[in-house]
């Protein structure tokens, strides 16, 4: 029998608001308010909210925080001089697969904080747990569920964050992109997984729904799962359980710019696979140059040898069907390809990624 789907500090304000809801990585979530391309629009072009809770946040701190997770993670924290500067990175296995994708905050050289995926929040646990054991790394994990996450993204997400909320206003507004910041009990940082500008808030359970309320009465649209995905599909942004997992490389999911090889003394895992299986696929994206869908796993074929989609949907900024493909190195941007839809050959041309960038088409 399953398990009942877990519930976010924000349930009730998804369903007092009308939320089509369903079961995402065990939670309970809304998928869209209403029109999920209304919510997608309302993110391009001035300000939507969402309830990331289901993520988990985790504080690392310790003498030895920096060097284990210099161990630990692909890129480099060694590279975040400024307090507060942020990372992404992939989390590898010892045969170089991908345990996860996250986000890494220096708040000092004693203290991070890491905001991982739902679906993988327990296995990253383990895995660091693990790790830290084998290590006898003196440094403390502690998972936050106590907080709940929102993330406001779009052009006027700034300016409408800080009329909903002037408490936290005045350390918004000079945050820089890519860095964070505590503010009492509260952590904001501005990054998120749409390509817009934007924030993404972790502040008390108890507290959310106060928050929430006080984001949509001061214009921020209410987004669904839905919207979050077209969303990060146009701006190019890999979908852990999809576009990598424990079986893919980075370096075939389009994700090499994350693994720092600079310093060669530092042995993280997962490196030493890396340098004996270098990449044998490039993750670019495809625009469908006829009538149809593109989703995941639908065969490419191109002059160069046989490729596949990893993720793919409507674009609603460009009026078009996209997808993610992992093809043949030699395949490059401008190539013709053809997907097959349903048994039928359809053409796609290939595109360097991000398709959408701050509202703006890029192909």
């Amino acid at each position: 029998m399953n398990a009942p789907a877990r519930l976010t500090p924000l349930h009730d304000q998804h369903l007092a608001a009308g939320a089509r809801m369903v079961n995402f990585a065990g939670w309970d979530m809304p998928v869209n308010y209403g029109s999920q391309i209304a919510e997608h629009h309302a993110v391009r072009r001035r300000a939507g909210m969402f309830d990331v809770s289901h993520m988990l946040a985790l504080d690392l701190t310790g003498t030895d925080a920096t060097p284990f997770l210099r161990q630990l993670l692909a890129n480099d924290v060694a590279r975040l001089r400024q307090p507060g500067k942020a990372l992404y990175s992939c989390m590898l296995n010892k045969n170089g697969g991908v345990i996860d994708d996250l986000i890494v905050y220096r708040l000092a050289d004693d203290d991070y904080r890491l905001v991982v995926n739902a679906g993988t929040a327990d296995k990253d646990l383990a895995w660091m747990r693990s790790r830290i054991a084998a290590a006898g790394a003196n440094v403390t994990l502690q998972g936050r569920r106590d907080l709940a996450m929102i993330a406001v993204q779009g052009p006027q997400a700034r300016e409408l964050f800080g009329t909903a909320l002037p408490q936290l206003r005045e350390a918004t507004m000079v945050l820089a992109p890519f860095v964070g910041t505590r503010v009492g009990e509260a952590f904001i940082g501005r990054t998120g997984y749409t390509g817009e500008d934007g924030l993404e808030l972790a502040l008390p359970a108890a507290e959310a729904a106060t928050a929430w309320q006080a984001l949509a009465a001061a214009g921020i649209a209410p987004c669904g799962l839905g919207a979050r995905d077209t969303l990060r599909l146009e701006a190019g942004m890999n979908l852990y359980g999809q576009d990598m997992d424990e079986s893919v490389s980075p370096l075939d999911a389009g994700l090499a710019w994350t693994v720092d090889l600079r310093d060669e003394s530092r042995d993280f895992v997962g490196r030493e696979a890396l340098a004996r299986n270098p990449a044998t696929k490039r993750l670019l994206g495809l625009v469908l140059e006829a009538p149809g869908v593109l989703r995941a796993h639908m065969p490419v074929h191109t002059d160069a040898g046989a490729g596949e989609t990893s993720s793919g949907s409507f674009s609603p900024t460009l009026e078009k069907a996209i997808a993610f493909a992992r093809l043949p190195l030699d395949v490059e941007p401008g190539d013709r390809v053809s997907v097959d839809v349903r048994g039928k050959l359809l053409p796609a041309r290939v595109v360097k990624l991000p398709f959408v960038r701050n509202g703006e088409a890029l192909i």
